[in-house]
This record gives structure tokens, sequence and C-alpha cells, in this order.
């Protein structure tokens, strides 16, 4: 006796917790054969600012962790979603249409990418800080610190790796997240979400909204109490102009990580390649302290 699918209607993540959209409204993910997968909440302006309420809330404690803490942290996150491959190489061959094969690759490249990370949170301030040197009996200290509160438009056509890529460098350094995800490949961000509620990650350090990204990006980019955008996630969208985004955020001086472009036509870059420090510095903030040196 064959079973009903038992067809699913996902929420967003937003402060550590799963609430509807404020709007009511929910869309069909298909896979990319073009069958139904599932229905996923349609995200809102509203939506929007509850993500940035939660992530500003949550912002101060997780800066204030140790680096070592927060290394853990997504070294923790790493081990949940390793245990949860299989369903991570299903949901991303669907949404991409890869073979099992490639999207087990995808899937443990992400894995692998945490991972890199998760190292990288104690050694950011020895590669990125500085002793200056000074005329004067002055120490003069160079310290990188976060941001604040991140906007962050995810990859549309790589739905985990490309995710993870955009994120953890942005947590790492002690920033907090609102993620808009793809919004035709929704599914491995909603699982990663699950992935973040089942962790120590503390709720608002991420927040994952599910939307039309076109139709909500512009209230991230304005927001003013976001201070960074990352416009990666403007590649593929066919009627978002990542330049308009980009003058929305200049607004209130937020930083911008502008996206890869070829001939004025913003692209996704190649995920797969060694990501570099170019993310972690790109929300980071130098302060930089004099003391005397004393007799």
């Amino acid at each position: 006796m064959s079973r009903l699918d038992v067809r699913k209607t996902y929420k967003l993540y937003i402060g550590g917790a799963f609430p509807r959209s404020e709007s009511g409204r929910s869309y069909e993910v298909v896979s990319a054969s073009g069958e139904f997968l599932a229905n996923v909440s349609m995200g809102s302006r509203k939506d929007v600012r509850d993500a940035v309420g939660a992530a500003r809330s949550a912002q101060r404690g997780w800066a204030a962790a140790t680096a070592y803490n927060r290394g853990q942290v997504l070294y923790r996150v790493a081990e949940i979603l390793e245990g949860r491959r299989g369903q991570f190489v299903d949901e991303v061959a669907a949404a991409e249409g890869l073979t099992p094969r490639g999207a087990a690759a995808s899937v443990e490249a992400a894995i692998d990418r945490l991972v890199w990370y998760a190292g990288w949170t104690d050694k950011v301030a020895q590669v990125l800080g500085n002793l200056n040197p000074v005329a004067g009996p002055f120490f003069n200290v160079s310290v990188p610190e976060p941001t604040g509160v991140v906007g962050v438009l995810a990859p549309q056509g790589s739905s985990l790796l490309g995710l993870v890529s955009v994120v953890a460098p942005v947590i790492a350094t002690g920033n907090t997240a609102v993620v808009l995800s793809s919004a035709d490949r929704p599914l491995p961000a909603v699982t990663l979400g699950e992935v973040f509620a089942t962790s120590d990650l503390p709720g608002g350090v991420v927040n994952i909204i599910t939307a039309r990204t076109a139709e909500v990006a512009p209230w991230l980019a304005s927001h003013r109490d976001v201070n960074a955008i990352d416009l990666t996630g403007a590649a593929g969208v066919d009627d978002l102009v990542w330049g308009e985004l980009e003058a929305a955020a200049a607004d209130n001086l937020k930083r911008v990580l502008r996206p890869t472009v070829a001939g004025n036509v913003a692209v996704e870059p190649d995920w797969s390649a060694d990501p570099g420090l170019g993310r972690l510095r790109a929300f980071l903030e130098t302060k930089t302290v004099w003391h005397p040196k004393g007799i």
C-alpha cells in the first residue's frame, strides 16, 4: 500500500524560533525538474524588521563571546550538518539538479568550509590586527572588531555551499546575520536553520527569511539598524538591480560587499574555490588604541 506524501509548509527562522510569515503567504518550491517539493513561507517587510530586531538583540552577546567559543559553536554546526548529510544531499540534488555524487560533493565542501571558518575565529585578530610602530613611548595597537548586524543576500544558484560560504564568515567574526535565502532553492537554507536551532548557536545570531528576493531585499538594504550588507545574492535575480540596493545602503553608511561583476552584470563566484580571507575582512572594523609604555 502506497503512502500519501506528507507535504510540508516550512516557516521562517527568526530569533531561534520558527514563526509563520506575518504576511500569511506561502509559495511552492519545485525541484530542478519541476516536481513539487514543499511550500515555504513568503517573508515580508515586517518579517525583515523582526529579524533585524532579533539580530540586534543577539549581537552584543555574540560579539562578547570568546573567539575560541565561537569556533566551537561553528564546529558543532558542522558536526550536526554531517549527521544530517543524507537529507542535505537529497535536498541539494533536487534543488540544483545535481547527481547524487555531485550533491554529496557540494554538501561535503559546505561541511569542510564550516570547519575551515571555525578554525579562523581565534586567528583573525593576530592576522588582521597589528602592533603599529610610532614615534614616542606608546603602544599603538590595531584590533579588528565586528561591524554588527549584516544583511546577507544568499546565492541564488548554490543552495548550500554558497549559503555557508557567505554566512559562516559573518558569524565567525562576531557579527549577526539576517539572511534572505535563495528564492527558488530555499529548502537547504530551511534545513540549515534547523541545524542552527539544534546547535549551540544563540538564537538571533542567524535569522533566515524565505521570500522573493526582489520584494524584500530593498527593505533590508535600507534598514537603518543594519550595519552592512552582502549583495552576493543579487546575481541571478532578473528584477533586482543591485546598484539600487547599494544606493539604499549608503543612506546610513552601511558597509557593502558588492557582488562579482562581469560586464556590469552580477554573477555568482565559483564557490568551490579557495575562499581566502576576503569575507572575513569584509565585515570587520579596525579599532586603534594608544597606551603609554611607562618607564
